[in-house]
């Protein structure tokens, strides 16, 4: 067990060092950040100044080594466009990314195992084949249209919910939520609809398919045989096993809502990390560009890491595997 962890921990650093080389490069290959930093009056002196205050006349790999040694301990250098420390830039954003992740991760995989369970159980019936048709249009239809759509039925026309922003927050210490406002709360509901639906809809199609799967079983006959009622058989035995597979997904899909909420914060602007990639891009703030790219490498690096140990622990075959030495 203990090696598997080790050999995952190992693996995750390559990755976060590989995503930080590629990051770093951005200094180097969109553009001399001195050219953006400095007036039309500047001098070569002011230019040899700044370079040496940023670092930027030493070698590459010196420079590199700095960055990773600065990006451990948070700091991710000055923004060029707002002359703040970028970590500080960060914190003040993440909390509505991190706000409309959660409660979008919690709508998908909630109400995507219910209706997968749901279609799978009466797959015959009238709602059921109701629920699947409609799950095509968050297969197939991009996330910036689900978004326009909404605003269009919800705010243009029925006048029920902000079209943008994130409404009234409360400051908990460094932390700001909406969720203890009724504007915030309201102006989190087509965001976090727009951003888990994809999501929700292929966890429901993949529970579905796996249950169906595990219904065919021959154990699933036995249980039917000795009697079992179908809530034990449904519950207790079909989808515990259904949910091996569906946890590796599940994990990856809660790192793809935090990366891909950059698309539902540009259409809602909402003031998460997302909207300020798409700001630094404009502006080409490499800084920002960076820790951004690094904050969701590390996210999806963690992600994984805690799937692969929850499937080591859920999956009795692994631990036989690695006891047999396989």
């Amino acid at each position: 067990m203990l090696a598997f962890i080790l050999r995952r921990v190992f693996q995750s650093a390559i990755v976060l060092l590989v995503v930080g080389l590629v990051a770093f490069s951005m200094f180097n290959f969109v553009g001399d950040p001195i050219d953006n930093m400095l007036g039309q009056e500047r001098t070569q002196d002011d230019i040899d100044r700044l370079r040496a205050q940023l670092g930027l006349d030493r070698s590459f790999p010196v420079q590199y080594f700095k960055f990773l040694q600065e990006a451990v301990q948070g700091n991710f250098g000055v923004s060029f466009r707002q002359g703040r420390p970028v970590a500080e830039i960060l914190l003040e954003r993440a909390p509505a990314t991190l706000e409309l992740a959660a409660v979008s991760g919690i709508l998908a995989i909630v109400f995507g195992i219910a209706f997968g369970v749901f279609t799978a159980i009466r797959r015959r019936g009238f709602v059921a084949n109701f629920i699947m048709s409609a799950s095509l249009i968050g297969v197939s239809l991009p996330t910036f249209l689900i978004g326009i759509l909404l605003i269009y039925i919800f705010s243009v026309e029925l006048g029920w919910l902000p079209s943008f922003g994130r409404g009234d927050t409360v400051k908990i210490g460094s932390w700001t939520t909406g969720l203890l406002t009724d504007t915030g709360r309201k102006a989190l509901i087509l965001p976090s609809i727009t951003l888990g639906l994809f999501q929700m809809t292929l966890i429901m199609r993949l529970v579905r398919s796996e249950m169906l799967e595990v219904l065919r079983q021959d154990y699933i006959r036995f249980a039917r045989a000795r009697g079992l009622n179908d809530r034990a058989i449904y519950f207790r035995h079909a989808l515990k096993n259904t949910m091996v597979p569906v946890i590796t997904v599940i994990g990856l899909q809660l790192g793809a809502i935090i990366a891909f909420a950059i698309i539902t914060e540009t259409v809602f602007q909402w003031p998460g990390v997302g909207l300020l990639f798409i700001n630094a891009v404009q502006f080409v703030d490499i800084p920002v560009m960076a820790a951004y790219l690094m904050l969701i490498s590390v996210m999806f690096v963690g992600i994984n890491l805690i799937v692969d140990i929850l499937y080591f622990f859920i999956d009795p075959r692994l631990r036989v595997d690695r006891a047999g030495g396989h």
